[in-house]
């Protein structure tokens, strides 16, 4: 009889090799690789399958244009920023993987979210975590006495095909990926090689049975979702639970979406009680009040609008170079804003400190914020107080203009519906009559020297 052969796994990359090293070739990694047994496949029953009749009637694909368009329905998650960030609810036989930090509440929105649904739907919650006593304590505290929800402690993955397949639930929720336990491979669980198969095989049964799949995933030390690239592909949407432990608010955003938009945000408060949903998540990053070195934006999460405090401060330097810091934003982006500040307004800042961070935790990335990051570290370093009610809208160049930015209408509406009277904007954005409110001012500049002048009303 031949001798099984095996093969090693990284269980950083997911890369694979016949012989073992000590370090991995493809990412680096250390004390990585895995000894896996490579499945026996029979060639000549393969050989066999694909010699079968050529004739048109075996012929399992069909003209595209035969196909009847099925209209789209989805499942609401009993959250209505959840249905946000999914694109309007979760969507039959699809697989949406939610990852973040340990305790962030990954579970316990799942939890509440199924604890929703149950009322009329059929709901399957597995627990590959804890027991069934500990969700037991946690369903209490949220308050669900009327729940219908069905409740599965157990890792081996067969048992859990097998209760999904007798009881055919409508949304299905797996925590965790990395806990389940394909009694096939020789692997640990929560390696590279039990998470694609119990993934792929829990795809599968979605997909034949339309089910709505929630799966819970593990994060490395780096921030990024634990396990093989090819499980980010295999699922249809990939959601991130972000925010600071020692706070009270939760960020869900959705990084990929085959039903919706991407970079879609949620805002979540936590409380004794469970998870509460921030239907007005500006003001969360607004103060309301005027200060120095201080400047309000507009940035676009997706296709929410919100009002975020940029914070600056400016000292002189007691170092050989001078510290850059920023948080929420990157910091090239940093070096970049002082160096056209530095150029076109004739400002020293390289002899000064300069500190920046976003209110209330926000990553912003988009360019829409460069003029206010600008007026934040102007404000700053002159140390003066911009008027109230006065919002910051632009891209900043290198050669110090203002380039127009998308969704602007919609970003002047929600700074007039938080009681922002004055919007500083590019020039040649383009804007109609219709575009501008009578009660807000528009203040358009081509270049960020006379967009603070034209703010300050001075020469």
């Amino acid at each position: 009889m031949a001798r099984p052969s095996s093969f090693f796994v990284c269980q950083s990359c997911g890369a694979q090799t016949r012989q073992f090293f000590g370090r991995c070739s493809s990412c680096g990694a250390w004390n990585t690789l895995v000894e896996q047994r490579a499945k026996d496949t029979s060639a000549r029953q393969r050989s066999h399958d694909l010699s079968v009749s050529k004739a048109p009637s075996n012929l399992r694909s069909i003209p595209i244009n035969s196909l009847d368009e099925k209209p789209l329905q989805r499942l609401g998650s009993g959250f209505k920023e959840l249905d946000r960030v999914l694109g309007s609810g979760l969507v039959p036989g699809s697989l949406v993987l939610v990852g973040g930090d340990p305790g962030i509440g990954k579970s316990t929105l799942l939890l509440q979210s199924a604890n929703a649904m149950s009322c009329e739907r059929s709901i399957l919650y597995v627990s590959a975590e804890e027991s069934a006593q500990q969700v037991k304590l946690r369903w209490s505290r949220m308050n669900g006495a009327d729940s219908k929800m069905h409740l599965l402690s157990e890792t081996d993955l067969e048992l859990v095909l097998r209760e999904l397949e007798a009881l055919r639930p409508e949304v299905a929720i797996i925590d965790s990926i990395q806990a389940l336990n394909d009694s096939e491979l020789s692997s640990a669980p929560g390696s590279v090689a039990q998470v694609r198969e119990c993934a792929a095989a829990l795809q599968n049964l979605a997909k034949r049975l339309d089910i709505a799949l929630l799966i819970v995933g593990h994060v490395t030390k780096e921030g990024i979702l634990a396990g093989p690239k090819v499980l980010e592909h295999l699922v249809d949407a990939v959601l991130t639970f972000e925010g600071d432990r020692f706070a009270s608010h939760r960020l869900l955003r959705a990084v990929k979406n085959r039903f919706g938009a991407t970079n879609e945000l949620g805002v979540f408060e936590m409380q004794g009680s469970g998870l509460v949903e921030v239907l007005n998540p500006s003001d969360l990053f607004i103060s309301g009040t005027s200060a120095v070195g201080v400047a309000t934006i507009v940035a676009c999460e997706g296709t929410r609008s919100l009002l975020v405090d940029l914070q600056a401060l400016v000292s002189t330097t007691s170092y050989a170079s001078p510290r850059r810091t920023a948080t929420g934003v990157g910091t090239n982006r940093l070096h970049q804003i002082l160096a056209v500040l530095e150029k076109h307004m004739a400002l020293p800042l390289s002899r000064y400190d300069c500190y920046l961070a976003v209110a209330g935790g926000l990553e912003v990335e988009e360019p829409a914020s460069d003029l206010g990051i600008a007026a934040a570290v102007v404000s700053s370093f002159k140390d003066f107080v911009f008027p109230e009610g006065i919002v910051f809208i632009g891209e900043l160049g290198l050669g110090g203009q203002l380039r127009p930015v998308s969704q602007l209408p919609q970003r002047l509406q929600e700074a007039e519906r938080l009681g922002f009277k004055t919007a500083v904007i590019p020039s040649g954005s383009g804007l109609s009559s219709s575009d501008i409110s009578e009660t807000m001012k528009v203040i358009e500049a081509s270049n960020v020297n006379e967009a603070i002048v034209r703010v300050l009303g001075t020469d």
